[in-house]
């Protein structure tokens, strides 16, 4: 077994959750730190959730613990509350058949660290961490680690059947980590990628999202293609010469929603069309709503240099995201300075404009109906593109005159 040091007086939130493996230790248990905290300190990255192993079952952390709460205690974990913060804290464990691709039939608690590994999904995350600060690596994580490799645990083919959900994790640490995949590991995703099927939406849409967030994306998505996984994807099943496009840009998309809209320009839909595709995907209103406004603005600025009610109506955010892929999308050259365009503006939204539906009622003296709507509408384009000051009086004197004509 590969054995390594490190120095716990240098990352403190380890230190601050030692207390936590002592005190189990104090009683006669085994505990170590696990996962992806130890993969991120072998990486000089970020430490994010600190995650504690034991051999101690849940029952048993709950006497040594007087504030516990069951956050999935049938699969040994609870959750620990130690001085104002919180840790999951999980018993060593061993699982049967996963008759539905997704959950394990029964789980089994053990007293035994790498029996407990064994079960995990990549070498990289089957790595322990005691209070000495020494590292377990039972399947050469560490290795793996060094040579910049996904490797399942043990054999692929039963990691992938135990869970399907692992083959878009593999692709989605390739983009995390600019790593590559096994080669054995790859091949038991190609001859298995029709197990996705059998996996909830909302589980491929979080890892597809952080696949395609990542910073080596165009790593991660060419392993996606090449291995089929995007066939078993929401609508994607037609989706490769969208997704090799995306491939070939060489800028990171800044949020999920700027993802989907350029995905759904690559794959030629319109506003109804995407709405649709990402109601497949299980995605968020708020999140449907930007991406779709997003698209509306890759189309208008496909036509035309950005003007002051294109401005107006995608927002200066909007279009400084577009604005960065002007090059790639062949559109039309511009050196307007965006920043003095959103300045100039002389209303920012429809509430700046000096008059309301109410005004324009008791000026016509008509009865309410759409022709409101499109009253403001007409008003609201004529002061952004500064045919119509937006002073009260001057509004209405234009309105009633058009209202004549």
């Amino acid at each position: 077994m590969e054995k390594k040091r490190i120095d716990l007086n240098v990352f403190p939130p380890f230190l601050e959750a030692l207390p936590v493996i002592k005190r189990i230790e104090e009683n006669d248990f085994e505990a170590f730190f696990v996962g992806g905290s130890v993969r991120d300190v072998l990486l000089n990255s970020t430490i994010n959730d600190i995650d504690i192993a034991t051999s101690a079952f849940p029952y048993e952390i709950k006497d040594i613990f007087p504030h516990t709460i069951d956050v999935g205690i049938e699969h040994g974990t609870v959750m620990v509350l130690f001085e104002e913060s919180t840790y999951e804290v999980t018993t060593f464990r061993t699982e049967g058949d996963y008759k539905d691709f997704r959950r394990p039939d029964e789980v089994t608690f053990v007293r035994s660290l790498k029996e407990d590994l064994k079960r995990r999904d990549f070498t990289i995350n089957a790595l322990a961490l005691n209070k000495k600060g020494e590292i377990f690596d039972y399947f050469n994580g560490i290795k793996d680690i060094e040579e910049k490799k996904i490797r399942a645990v043990g054999n692929p083919k039963e990691r992938f059947y135990e869970d399907a959900l692992r083959m878009m994790r593999a692709v989605r640490f390739v983009s995390k980590l600019d790593f590559d995949l096994d080669s054995e590991t790859f091949l038991a995703i190609q001859e298995h990628n029709f197990l996705l099927q059998k996996i909830s939406v909302e589980r491929i849409q979080i890892e597809f999202i952080k696949l395609m967030l990542g910073n080596a994306r165009n790593k991660g998505l060419a392993y996606f293609i090449e291995s089929e996984l995007y066939r078993y994807c929401p609508s994607l099943e037609n989706g490769q010469r969208a997704l090799e496009k995306i491939e070939g840009i060489p800028t990171r998309f800044s949020s999920s929603e700027e993802m989907w809209a350029v995905l759904g320009y690559f794959m030629e839909f319109n506003h109804k069309q995407l709405e649709k595709f990402l109601r497949q995907w299980k995605c968020s209103k708020k999140e449907i709503k930007e991406s779709k406004a997003l698209l509306a603005a890759v189309y208008c600025r496909k036509t035309a240099i950005p003007s002051a009610y294109y401005m107006y109506t995608f927002g200066l955010e909007r279009v400084k995201t577009i604005e960065s892929y002007v090059e790639l999308f062949d559109f039309p050259d511009s050196s307007t300075e965006l920043d003095q365009l959103w300045d100039q503006l002389p209303i920012k939204t429809r509430e700046d404009i000096a008059i309301t539906g109410t005004d324009l009622i008791q000026a016509s003296e008509r009865k309410p109906g759409k022709w409101i709507a499109d009253a403001l509408d007409d008003i609201e384009r004529a002061i952004v593109e500064q045919r119509l000051s937006n002073q009260r009086e001057e509004i209405l004197a234009w309105f009633k005159e058009e209202a004549t004509n």
